[in-house]
């Protein structure tokens, strides 16, 4: 992974603004490109800003590249530009899950096709869990499916972090979890399928499968209270 330079186009269009990134679109000597740039928070003293933006620039380079390495499908990371605060990464040809899980809402499940989405899920993140990493933000909106193949890329590792802990990787199913019933619940009890492939792929699923009761416990009791 290089320092990006003007081997960057200057057209830049805005795909999406969140609270702590800015995410274009754009080209990359001569390919198309993703540009997540990590803006200044002038809240912060700005030495300190940029000391955390820079750092945490670094940690979501670091476990997109660990992530390849387990085997994960990722965008191939091009440059990061430390003093921009910009990852470039390849353009990812393809549909998101959330889209296809709406459509499957709206217009009726594909059984077959939703089968093998659910499996690859499961898979990929047991790949993450078992090398040591999580997540953090696992939604159906940071999960691809290439155009042509179908395969499921998984993107956005801004608040992914190294853990053994099971605990930490319960959570990270469980977000996962409140996702789908949040946004898909018309498309059935998905999390089941997703956690039978964990299941099938993890070799650590029991201890961090038990660990996600409890945390669903929590949960619901936090649900009571409020």
């Amino acid at each position: 992974m290089g320092t990006e330079t003007a081997s960057r186009d200057n057209s830049l269009i805005l795909i999406k603004q969140g609270a702590e990134a800015r995410v274009f679109e754009s080209s990359f000597v001569g390919k198309r490109s993703v540009i997540k740039e990590r803006f200044s928070k002038k809240y912060r003293h700005p030495t300190l800003d940029s000391k955390l933006t820079l750092k945490r620039l670094n940690a979501e380079a670091r476990c997109t590249t660990k992530a390849r390495r387990l085997g994960v499908c990722t965008p191939v990371l091009y440059a990061v530009d430390p003093v921009l605060h910009t990852l470039t990464f390849e353009f990812v040809e393809g549909p998101s899950v959330k889209d296809v899980l709406l459509e499957f809402g709206s217009c009726g499940i594909n059984e077959e096709r939703m089968g093998k989405i659910a499996s690859q899920i499961g898979d990929v993140i047991a790949k993450l869990h078992d090398g040591g990493l999580v997540h953090g933000d696992l939604t159906t909106s940071n999960m691809l499916l290439k155009s042509d193949t179908d395969q499921l890329v998984l993107i956005d590792f801004g608040l992914s972090f190294t853990s053994t802990l099971p605990e930490d990787k319960a959570v990270d199913l469980y977000v996962l979890e409140r996702a789908l019933i949040s946004m898909h619940s018309s498309c059935g009890n998905v999390i089941d399928k997703i956690l039978a492939a964990y299941r099938k792929s993890s070799k650590q699923w029991s201890s961090t499968l038990n660990k996600l009761a409890d945390v669903r416990q929590r949960g619901r009791k936090r649900t009571m209270v409020g």
